[in-house]
C-alpha cells in the first residue's frame, strides 16, 4: 500500500534529518575550539544525504557520509591567547555560528513537515479501516 511508503519514506527523512541536527549542534558546540586531538582548530562538519534505492526505485533518504568544510579558518588577533600564532593571531574553527542556527531551523522545519506527513497518513489508514463499520 502507497500510504505505507509515504510512512517509511518519512522515517528515514526523519533519521536523516535528526543525524543532521547532532552533526550542526556538535559544530555549534565547537565553534571556539581553537585545538582538537588531529591539532589545528575545529572544522565544520556536514551531513551527506543521498536517495535510498529498492529495486531500482527511490525509497526515502539515507545519511551517506559526514564530509569536513574545506574552507580556512578564521584567523583572530589574540597575542595572550596560548594557541596564538608568533604574530599573536588564533586560528579559529570555521563554524559561522548565525549560518549554523539558520541550518538548524531548516533541518526541525523539515523534521517537522515529516512528523505531518507521517501523522496525516496514519489518518488516512484510520478512517480507511473504519470505512467498513
Amino acid at each position: 500500500m502507497k500510504l505505507f511508503q509515504a510512512i517509511e519514506n518519512s522515517a528515514t527523512a526523519l533519521t536523516a534529518e535528526r543525524f543532521r541536527m547532532d552533526i550542526i549542534s556538535n559544530n555549534i558546540a565547537n565553534a571556539n575550539t581553537t585545538r582538537t586531538p588531529e591539532g589545528g582548530p575545529f572544522q565544520r562538519h556536514m551531513a551527506v544525504f543521498a536517495t535510498r534505492l529498492e529495486k531500482g526505485r527511490p525509497a526515502g533518504v539515507q545519511v551517506v557520509g559526514v564530509v569536513k568544510d574545506p574552507s580556512p579558518p578564521k584567523l583572530v588577533y589574540k597575542p595572550g591567547h596560548p594557541d596564538a600564532n608568533p604574530d599573536g593571531y588564533v586560528a579559529m574553527p570555521n563554524v559561522d555560528v548565525v549560518s549554523e542556527m539558520v541550518d538548524l531551523i531548516s533541518a526541525a522545519r523539515s523534521y517537522e513537515a515529516n512528523v505531518t506527513v507521517i501523522n496525516e497518513a496514519k489518518k488516512m489508514v484510520q478512517k480507511a479501516l473504519q470505512i467498513g463499520d
